[in-house]
């Protein structure tokens, strides 16, 4: 199932997603996007996605994200792989959705693309070893980890440079149904590929991942972690379109605007 958010007369609306077609539910909460009756939430009200304005597909309480978890871009790099995954963290406030505008702010000089495969979480998890980890999966979605490069190498952390209002797009939707260990992702910059891989290339796989950060802090439902990106990664300009494409997910398509 693809779950998509959706802004409709000043409304918030939830919906299952089909190609072109949305199909409202009448239930929203992210704990029941696993729902076996899913059908029983079904509403007879359609759209097309062009007639609503698309909303990131959870409004998390904390994003959650990976450096360098691709073996392809350890390599691009020349870096060693890490022992543990290195986290660090976006404030919910820079989502973004589906055909939103990233917002080149007037600080930076060097915006960075970094298309990842996305986790949402169904359910608070704390210690979860990754056996379980399936369990606390609500499903998956694609993500864009823009980043202010030249304030990340001025600041030496990354806080600002990860931070920006609409600098992580999500969306468009969430799949339920998704074998996350063998998928192609890619991203476009304006129709040409920059970035190509498959998750099977991940140094922490998803289960690892959602284990290891909820022995670090409490994930509640809703929360995102992005899994890292693929080799790649370079800038953005202003007037540019950025497209992340996942297998089995769809394509999150974005704008970059000047602040």
């Amino acid at each position: 199932m693809k779950i998509i958010r959706f802004l409709k007369d000043d409304h918030k609306k939830t919906g299952l997603l089909n190609g072109n077609n949305i199909t409202e539910l009448s239930r929203s909460t992210i704990e029941s996007i696993n729902s076996k009756n899913i059908e029983e939430f079904q509403k007879d009200t359609n759209y097309k996605v062009e007639e609503v304005k698309v909303l990131p597909p959870v409004s998390p309480s904390k994003i959650v994200c990976v450096g360098l978890n691709y073996r392809d871009h350890a390599s691009e790099l020349n870096m060693d792989l890490p022992e543990e995954p290195i986290i660090f963290m976006k404030p919910p406030t820079s989502a973004a959705g589906h055909l939103a505008n990233i917002i080149y702010p007037a600080s930076s000089r060097q915006v960075d693309y970094e298309g990842e495969l996305g986790i949402i979480l169904s359910k608070e998890a704390r210690n979860v070893k990754s056996e379980d980890a399936v369990n606390y999966i609500g499903g998956y979605t694609a993500l864009n980890d823009v980043t202010a490069r030249d304030l990340q190498r001025k600041d030496g952390q990354w806080t600002r440079a990860k931070s920006f209002d609409t600098f992580c797009p999500i969306g468009p939707c969430i799949e339920t149904d998704l074998d996350p260990m063998n998928q192609n992702i890619s991203l476009k910059l304006n129709g040409e590929f920059k970035q190509k891989s498959n998750t099977k290339n991940m140094i922490f796989n998803v289960y690892e991942l959602v284990e290891f950060i909820s022995n670090v802090m409490t994930l509640k439902p809703g929360d995102v972690i992005a899994t890292g990106t693929p080799p790649g990664v370079g800038p953005m300009n202003i007037g540019d379109t950025v497209e992340v494409a996942i297998e089995g997910i769809g394509m999150l398509k974005n704008f970059i605007k000047k602040g």
